[in-house]
């Protein structure tokens, strides 16, 4: 498409001379512009997408799918067998009981915070990985009887626990005496401490064995609802559907992640829409930079054009030689931004690090953003989209320049010499 006489002047173009340092420099800021625009676009799109991957991991991980719940306050009293007729549905990974409730957390250093207190089985707690695999002390051996329970760790350390604490849990739920309602308090023992990496689960969340949440709670051979996991979260819907025939026509309701979170999985999703959109004008403004820079480089090089017509050359070939010059930096810009972009998301959590260290500040605080880490997933779809934007962007910048240089007069651009 090119041929070596086009290469060789357009590349000789792009190197600067004495007398053409300014073109120089702005065809460098245009460079450096669409590099910056590529690698910034990679890095928010891809840390988004991390934010959203990661929540909805721990989200789902922790809480379930769906659950099914009864329709009155009683709660669910055959849930072994809703669970087991639930888990011979097809797309059901995993159905287990629950029991739970808010509670106050107290412990004898003093601190006080409210919380969620769950029953579960303890083979149930142990099929679960993100609790599971996470424990950070203790161990899920001791988490049986009507003693035991495990904290998060960011719970324990607002609380000052530790291993064979003492943990009070007041439930606002009180009994009823001669004298007056009075709060239901019980002392647990700590035997474990998990961290799920999400913040919120990691200062509220406690766990009970499932005997011991019934006793607690008054829910005797009873359970809150039923937390079910599926094969596929996105076809959650079809599940849900095929449970409601297969419970019917028992009382309950069911509800998915999907309606219980969508508004926020809604709003992150229209965030991210949003900066894709601001962030690729850093793009659009970098290649208008290529376009003044390649129309000063034509007026610069209204001679030479005159000479070259002159000699034989086509305008078609004028129009390559600058589209090369153009093209040239679109294509080496975009090229470095994809480097930066993608060697800054696999190494963001060190650069994040390493900033927090030179400045003494938090960058990312869990409170805020839920995480304890900052995530970043390259979705190579996403990639090859910016990328594709910066050249195609790239390119067009250099048309209207280079039809231009085709269209010179060479006797005009000699008479004016």
């Amino acid at each position: 498409m090119f041929g070596a006489f086009e290469r060789k002047v357009a590349f000789r173009y792009l190197r600067a001379r004495k007398g053409e340092r300014f073109v120089s420099v702005i065809a460098t800021f245009s460079l450096v512009g669409i590099a910056l625009g590529v690698a910034t676009l990679i890095i928010v799109m891809s840390v988004m997408g991390g934010f959203r991957q990661e929540l909805l991991g721990r989200i789902l991980g922790l809480n379930g799918h769906l659950g099914v719940y009864a329709a009155s306050q009683g709660g669910l009293n055959t849930y072994d067998d809703i669970a087991a007729r639930v888990r011979k549905l097809p797309g059901v990974a995993m159905a287990t009981p629950i029991v739970e409730g808010q509670v106050l957390l107290t412990s004898e250093a003093g601190g006080a915070t409210g919380g969620l207190a769950r029953g579960i089985k303890p083979e149930d707690l142990r099929a679960r990985p993100i609790l599971a695999n996470n424990i950070r002390a203790g161990s899920l051996d001791d988490f049986r009887g009507d003693d035991a329970i495990m904290v998060g760790t960011r719970l324990a350390q607002k609380l000052g626990l530790n291993i064979g604490s003492k943990v009070t849990l007041v439930s606002p739920q009180g009994r009823t005496t001669v004298i007056g309602t009075v709060p239901r308090m019980r002392a647990y023992t700590v035997v474990a401490m998990f961290e799920a990496g999400m913040n919120e689960y990691d200062s509220s969340y406690v766990f009970l064995p499932l005997q011991a949440a019934q006793v607690y709670f008054q829910m005797r051979d009873a359970a809150s609802q039923i937390e079910v996991f599926v094969q596929d979260p996105d076809n959650v819907r079809k599940v849900t559907q095929e449970i409601i025939q297969a419970l019917s026509p028992m009382p309950f309701r069911v509800l998915d992640w999907q309606a219980s979170n969508s508004s926020f999985f809604a709003a992150v999703q229209v965030e991210r829409n949003v900066m894709f959109l601001i962030l690729t004008l850093i793009i659009v403004v970098a290649a208008f930079n290529i376009i003044s820079s390649l129309i000063m480089l034509v007026k610069d090089k209204g001679r030479d054009i005159a000479i070259l017509r002159t000699m034989g050359a086509t305008r078609g070939a004028v129009m390559r030689i600058f589209l090369i010059c153009g093209t040239s930096i679109g294509v080496l810009g975009t090229g470095i931004g994809f480097l930066l972009g993608m060697v800054f998301c696999l190494n963001i959590e060190r650069i994040r690090e390493a900033l927090q260290a030179l400045t003494g500040t938090q960058l990312f605080s869990p409170e805020v953003y839920f995480l304890t880490q900052l995530p970043a997933v390259l979705d190579a779809h996403e990639v090859t989209q910016v990328v594709l934007m910066g050249l195609g962007l790239s390119i067009l910048a250099t048309l209207y320049p280079s039809w231009r240089a085709a269209r010179t007069d060479p006797v005009e651009a000699l008479r004016n010499e």
